[in-house]
């Protein structure tokens, strides 16, 4: 009896070739590259395994390239072992990653070869770099940080534009200070709605007066008297050829100027001479002072305007013009008689204006400045002590020697002539007006003055 014919062999040859067939087309379509052996083992730590299953498949670019094969926990955290085809060629560069499937909380694991010039990751080798975050618990995390500012910011503009507002937060105070600007202004507006309708009434006569001069017909009107002016204009241009046709013909005075060699030679020499006279007068630096200062006690300012020469670096001369609000004080005593006897005796001070002369000679020394001359109209000296490269000045002026003055004050030159001074006007009270001052002033030199010119758009 034939074996092979046997009805026996063949089911059985036949379940067995169906069963190979089975578990070839099982291999083929398995996403564990290790059932065939074409894979490399890989291990990597996460903070935790959360959303990851065992089996579930690892992508690279979103395509299927291993599994995970176990999740354990070491020191604390999540040890994920996977492999991967070998194909991929992990290079020990390479990175991983978890990333959400959906709003559900499933999770899977992407994976990045590594740059192609990095050395071969080894079989069973660890995986360093990893990129935590991108679930869903991240961004709910961040939801619920954006909800809380949100919270916060919605407080603090309630807080602002409720009520009377609160000067907490720099919303409420402007709103506050917005409030205040619109209640001023309708403020304004309500109590001089008559001086706002004259002006606009006034700007309106105005108006309409330019549009009667310039509609003029009459014979003095504007447009006669343009017209007029054009034929002038037109006149005028004309002498203007004559004139220099004349001169380029070599006629009249200007004519031989130009023409005549000896008479330009002659004009040169004297500009020469004018030209010497002039770079002189520029080696000479000018300055002009503008100042006030309040006079607490008097309760007006003192204000004095001046220029200053200077021939050379070691010395200047100021003269200057200042009006004094305590120039003239009147003292007067009030008595108060009460029964035929004499009760009580007051003082009254007044003062008035007068305006001064002051013209002196200052020579410098090093730190020091000393002037002497004529300080408001009355013979005088003083003394400058510089300081902070010459920024901060110290002076003491003593005048009027018949009821001595004394004053003391400290400037200070800030920026662009910019200078501030305070002190003390007649210390020994001689005449009644002590009072501590504060003010400021402006000092221009020549130069300040061309680059204010240079610069001026007019």
């Amino acid at each position: 009896m034939n074996f092979l014919k046997l009805p026996e062999f063949k089911v059985g040859l036949l379940v067995v070739a169906i069963g190979g067939l089975i578990a070839f087309m099982s291999m083929q379509v398995s996403d564990d590259p290790s059932l065939l052996g074409r894979a490399k083992r890989a291990w990597f730590l996460m903070p935790t395994a959360q959303g990851l299953v065992k089996g579930s498949a690892i992508k690279s670019a979103g395509i299927p390239v291993g599994v995970i094969k176990d999740i354990t926990l070491q020191d604390g955290k999540a040890r994920i072992d996977v492999t991967i085809k070998d194909e991929i060629g992990l290079k020990r560069s390479a990175a991983v990653g978890m990333k959400a499937n959906g709003i559900l909380g499933d999770k899977s694991i992407e994976v990045y070869p590594g740059d192609e010039g990095d050395p071969e990751l080894e079989d069973g080798g660890q995986i360093v770099n990893v990129k935590t975050g991108g679930g869903l618990d991240d961004v709910m995390t961040q939801v619920s940080d954006l909800a809380g500012n949100l919270k916060e910011i919605t407080k603090n503009l309630k807080e602002a534009t409720a009520g009377d507002g609160t000067d907490k937060h720099i919303l409420g105070r402007i709103v506050i200070n917005i409030e205040k600007i619109t209640k001023d202004l309708s403020q304004v507006t309500g109590d001089n709605k008559e001086q706002i309708k004259e002006i606009v009434d006034q700007v309106n006569e105005i108006t309409g007066t330019i549009n009667e001069l310039v509609n003029d017909d009459s014979p003095e009107g504007f447009k006669s008297t343009w017209k007029k002016t054009m034929v002038r204009l037109d006149n005028s241009m004309k002498n203007i050829d004559e004139i220099t046709t004349k001169i380029n013909k070599g006629e009249g005075a200007i004519g031989k100027l130009i023409s005549d060699e000896q008479t330009g030679e002659d004009i040169s020499t004297a500009i020469e001479g004018i030209s010497g006279l002039v770079d002189t007068a520029n080696k000479v630096s000018t300055g002009i002072d503008f100042n006030s200062h309040y006079l607490g006690t008097v309760g007006s300012a003192k204000t004095a305007i001046g220029v200053t020469i200077q021939p050379g670096l070691d010395r200047y001369y100021y003269l200057g013009i200042i009006t004094d609000p305590a120039g003239v004080v009147e003292r007067k005593e009030i008595s108060t008689t009460t029964g035929g006897s004499t009760t009580d005796v007051e003082e009254e001070v007044t003062f008035k204006n007068k305006t001064k002369i002051t013209a002196f000679f200052g020579k410098h020394f090093f730190d020091w400045t000393l002037r002497g001359g004529l300080i408001e109209d009355t013979g005088g000296v003083g003394i400058d002590y510089h300081m902070l490269d010459r920024k901060l000045t110290a002076t003491v002026e003593a005048y009027d020697f018949q009821k001595i003055q004394v004053r003391s004050f400290l400037t200070y030159r800030m920026f662009y002539g910019l200078y501030l001074t305070a002190g003390y006007n007649d210390m020994l009270d001689k005449k009644n007006a002590s009072s501590a001052f504060l003010g400021a002033g402006l000092f221009l030199t020549n130069d300040d003055l061309k680059l204010l010119l240079t610069k001026s758009p007019f």
